[in-house]
């Protein structure tokens, strides 16, 4: 099978739904601010949002690695461990920034709001996943999933703003 990245630049369909609404773009991979793991370990940019935020791989390996976010306000967090499951996320809830109280309620609340824009938000979700050979799982699963990785990553998965040392903030908290 091929890779995931490579999946999501051969269906028209995925890329897409990921750019919009899952605001999720494979050419902007490089982050705004030079920073690094407090662990130490690599770290690899391969994609970001509209609004300077990047996604990153964290440590060695493939699409199966850690994926952390960290937006353009110093903000930061693990979403995700590997990219299937990072794509299950913004598939399934590509409004997850703003679902901070983590609940069915407050996302179908959100997903109103984007099918007012986007009618058919539910057909075009579901022809992303077919092109990528996803499962879509439950939104209360996908929830509590993203609230257990982001709370419970440690400190090997805080990002580090090098040039003054400094941790960016925790963008999901207990």
């Amino acid at each position: 099978m091929n890779p995931l990245i490579t999946a999501i630049r051969e269906h028209e369909a995925a890329a897409r739904f990921l750019a919009w609404p899952g605001d999720f773009d494979l050419d902007r991979g490089d982050h705004v601010e030079e920073v690094h793991l407090a662990s130490g370990a690599a770290l690899e940019g391969f994609a970001g949002d509209g609004a300077g935020g990047t996604y990153f791989f964290c440590g060695d390996g493939g699409e199966d690695r850690p994926v952390l976010y960290a937006d353009s306000e110093g903000r930061a967090a693990l979403v995700a461990i590997g990219l299937r499951e990072l794509l299950q996320l913004l598939l399934v809830v590509p409004w997850w920034r703003d679902c901070r109280a983590f609940t069915v309620q407050q996302s179908a609340e959100l997903e109103a709001a984007y099918t007012e824009d986007i009618p058919d938000l539910a057909v075009r979700r579901t022809r992303a996943a077919q092109a990528l050979d996803l499962e879509l799982p439950a939104t209360a699963d996908v929830m509590a999933r993203l609230r257990q990785i982001a709370t419970g990553a440690g400190e090997d998965y805080v990002l580090i703003f090098t040039p003054e040392g400094e941790p960016y903030e925790p963008l999901i908290k207990n």
